[in-house]
């Protein structure tokens, strides 16, 4: 009989690469992983990882059984699931891991959903980058993320993963208010292509999309100046540092002296959010009224029309017009982004306990981590608003 505990050690040696690695995110010394992984191959018969350069990777007996250890895991979810659902699992707390925005947008106005819906039901916010939140659902941290789509994301057919696609919305081009384009109206990214440009560091699923707009349009950004915080880069190009693309609902409420926000021309870069619970969880009592509040409060947000134009006569140097409204929900469509991988999530702290029901073994969920980028520039800079 194969024991299922050891199976989430193997699916978190798989995701992760390495046994140092993995044994961080179940909080167990690497020498008690390769026991697990020693007694599994026993019970099994085959050999299931091999060395491959720095890191392990697995045999095809052992891709066989992860095929079986994501149906596995994915039932055992449904099973906690269907007995805190017998058992009257109508009060407790969800830990939820979303970004700056995400939280604004569709987090917040979930929970004073859920105060009238589901008042048993508590949720734990936990602020954490696009491509962080979904490792934390996997490695057991968190419960539910609210995330984006980028390049090396879990897909929709990950077997790992339930998702509910929450809203998208376009990147507006933030430019300073003398800019010659500033009374323009849609603004054609190539344009653009001899200036300096303002956006995140590599890693941040923002870059991926600003690289590709950019390159759709037939250029290569001239990236000079880097901050993961959008009221950063909205005040440099204020200032006549470079021009930026920006989600629009991080522009909301946000100050934009000195600036003008255009739409894009043509196709824009466009943030597509979604939630996203491992499969099996969705339906838990918990879990399953956040999932169903946040898809109200993304249906709740108002549909806004693009950025206003300038109006007749307007100079460059005058304000034109108040910033764009908030993103327009919308179903997921599949888009290509670009292949620059995402930063790594910080140090955790030993995680709480999540929902009500028990961990197997005192071991978390295993997940998936992505692939660490190039380093980021600058040191000891605090966590940033980053939309």
């Amino acid at each position: 009989m194969i024991d299922p505990r050891r199976l989430r050690v193997l699916r978190a040696v798989a995701d992760h690469r390495t046994v140092t690695a993995a044994a961080a995110a179940l909080y167990l010394t690497p020498s008690a992983v390769s026991q697990q992984l020693s007694a599994l191959e026993q019970e099994t018969g085959h050999t299931l990882l091999i060395r491959s350069g720095k890191g392990v990777r697995p045999t095809a007996a052992g891709e066989i059984l992860l095929g079986h250890t994501h149906a596995v895991l994915a039932q055992l979810e449904r099973a906690e699931a269907e007995l805190a659902a017998y058992a009257g699992g109508a009060a407790g707390e969800v830990t939820a891991a979303a970004f700056a925005t995400g939280i604004a947008e569709v987090v917040a106005p979930a929970i004073g959903l859920l105060a009238t819906t589901h008042p048993g039901v508590r949720v734990r916010v936990r602020d954490a980058e696009g491509d962080e939140s979904l490792p934390l659902v996997l490695d057991g941290e968190a419960d539910l993320a609210v995330a984006v789509e980028y390049r090396g994301a879990p897909g929709e057919d990950d077997p790992r993963l339930s998702r509910v696609p929450l809203y998208a919305e376009p990147f507006d081009a933030v430019l300073r208010a003398d800019h010659p384009l500033a009374t323009a109206g849609p603004v054609a990214l190539a344009e653009l292509a001899g200036s300096d440009w303002i956006g995140p560091y590599p890693g941040n699923p923002c870059h991926d999309m600003i690289l590709l707009a950019c390159e759709l349009a037939g250029f290569q950004p001239r990236l000079v100046h880097s901050s993961d915080d959008f009221r950063a880069v909205v005040a440099l190009a204020g200032a006549g540092a470079g021009v930026a693309l920006v989600p629009r609902s991080a522009l909301r409420g946000m100050e934009l002296a000195d600036t003008v926000v255009r739409p894009v021309a043509g196709t824009a870069a466009t943030r597509r959010v979604f939630a996203a619970v491992r499969r099996g969880a969705e339906d838990h009592p918990l879990i399953s009224p956040v999932l169903d509040s946040l898809a109200q409060a993304a249906a709740d947000i108002p549909t806004p029309g693009p950025p206003p134009g300038p109006p007749p006569g307007a100079s460059p140097g005058s304000p034109l017009g108040p910033p764009p409204g908030p993103p327009v929900p919308a179903p997921h469509a599949a888009a290509p982004l670009l292949a620059v991988p995402p930063a790594p999530h910080p140090p955790r702290e030993p995680p709480r306990p999540l929902l009500n029901a028990p961990e197997l073994a005192g071991t978390n969920r295993s997940g998936w981590t992505p692939a660490p980028p190039a380093p980021r520039g600058g040191h000891g800079r605090a966590p940033a608003d980053t939309g």
